[in-house]
């Protein structure tokens, strides 16, 4: 039988592992990514508000309704919180925190079956998808983004470790 305790710990847990991470950094470190194409971490942290906002339990309640005779709205891999720009770090982690307070309780709420996570709905990418597989990312997701934030900040301190660094596999190489 499928569970999705393990991944409704990960959810939960999320905000109170980045708002300690992200909440005393200076935007020296907040701003500042890990090389071209990449990303910082509150950019990042935009990504999972903007997440919170359009893409997991919106994607969750259209499968209930509509099943797979409605393909979901795309998500722009690189979308950022555009309701939240401009925001400082601590207003962020106070909407992704409520956001996510929110949409927990709106799972919850839905008082999800075996036979519910086993549904499907259809993704504008990857086809049929099931309830189980979107919420199972929904936490991959957060875990990817965590560790995508600690790579930045990590980056910042790639010179300063000396010659450690050939030893630390999440500082990337120039």
């Amino acid at each position: 039988m499928q569970t999705i305790a393990p991944t409704l710990a990960i959810l939960k847990a999320t905000p109170s592992i980045v708002r300690p991470l992200l909440e005393s950094l200076g935007d020296d470190l907040l701003m500042r990514d890990y090389g071209e194409g990449t990303f910082n971490s509150y950019d990042v942290l935009g990504h999972l508000i903007l997440g919170e906002r359009i893409d997991w339990l919106p994607r969750i309640r259209i499968v209930l309704e509509y099943g797979t005779t409605r393909t979901f709205d795309s998500f722009p891999w690189d979308g950022r919180d555009a309701q939240t720009a401009g925001m400082t770090i601590a207003d962020r982690l106070d909407v992704f925190e409520q956001l996510r307070t929110s949409n927990l309780s709106g799972l919850a709420h839905l008082e999800l079956t075996a036979s519910d996570l086993d549904r499907s709905g259809m993704h504008p990418r990857f086809g049929e998808v099931t309830i189980y597989q979107l919420i199972s990312t929904w936490g991959v997701h957060d875990l990817h983004h965590v560790a995508q934030m600690c790579k930045a900040v990590n980056y910042q301190f790639r010179d300063a470790i000396g010659p450690w660094r050939p030893h630390v596999n999440s500082i990337p190489s120039d």
